[in-house]
């Protein structure tokens, strides 16, 4: 049976280390000196590193991982990279012995172009593309790729559970309880994260039903929200979208 771990790391990332109790697989490592402490700690054994794209928190701790723990990387065949690496595409499955992991590979272009996820179901790591009650930045991407990016990923399983790469959770439920006061859904996650929060707990992983229920970026249908931005009811849903995330630049 496989465990899924959070490492913290810098403000607010998540380092995902995958385990089985003896292999493990890490997940976007910005940063390698907590990943190696865990290792070291736990006494498992590296089988590959997932990168989700480029930005620096998510892989400035590679080099120094794979020079420690020689292990394959897989990154997005789109983008490129200083260190050695097998480039993955849409639709590929990379296959894990040691682990049992199968991922698919899925291109959510948007935060930055070449972006990606991988899925084993329950299982979705999505880097910087949905975020619990929020969505990624538009750093290369257009509006309406994170928007057809998001669309793809609400079309997973309710019950899949969304590893996301940081902890932005409550400023997320702040904005979209702006947008839908009424949405008690909201205020129950709300109380929900804060426990978590308060204990110290992240407050992932997700789920792909709750973000539907909860994630003003996937719910840009929602006549609620398009009255709240003063829109008309027949406004499309990526012109929603765009806005919301105009929006949230500043929130």
């Amino acid at each position: 049976m496989l465990e899924i771990l959070p490492i913290p790391a810098f403000k607010d990332n998540y380092i995902w280390l995958i385990n089985d109790g003896r292999h493990a697989v890490v997940v976007d490592p910005g940063d390698a000196g907590p990943v190696i402490r865990q290792l070291e700690q736990t006494g498992l054994t590296l089988e590959a590193i997932l990168i989700t794209h480029h930005c620096h928190d998510h892989i400035d701790g590679v080099v120094e991982l794979i020079s420690k723990y020689p292990a394959p990387v897989y990154a997005p065949a789109k983008e490129s990279y200083d260190f050695p690496h097998i480039p993955v595409a849409d639709g590929e499955l990379i296959t894990l012995t040691e682990t049992g992991l199968k991922l698919t590979v899925m291109e959510l272009p948007g935060h930055t172009l070449g972006h990606i996820a991988y899925f084993d179901y329950p299982f979705l790591f999505c880097g910087d593309t949905l975020f619990s009650c929020g969505c990624g930045r538009l750093h290369e991407g257009t509006a309406e790729q994170m928007y057809q990016s998001l669309q793809r990923l609400a079309q997973l399983p309710a019950d899949t559970r969304v590893y996301c790469a940081h902890e932005y959770t409550l400023n997320n439920l702040a904005f979209a309880l702006e947008l839908e006061p009424g949405n008690m859904a909201l205020h129950k996650r709300q109380q929900e994260v804060i426990k978590l929060r308060t204990a110290g707990l992240p407050s992932l992983p997700t789920t792909i039903g709750l973000e539907l229920a909860t994630n003003p970026f996937l719910r840009s249908d929602s006549t609620t929200i398009k009255l709240s931005l003063n829109l008309e009811k027949n406004t499309a849903p990526v012109e929603v979208f765009r806005i919301l995330r105009e929006m949230k630049n500043d929130y």
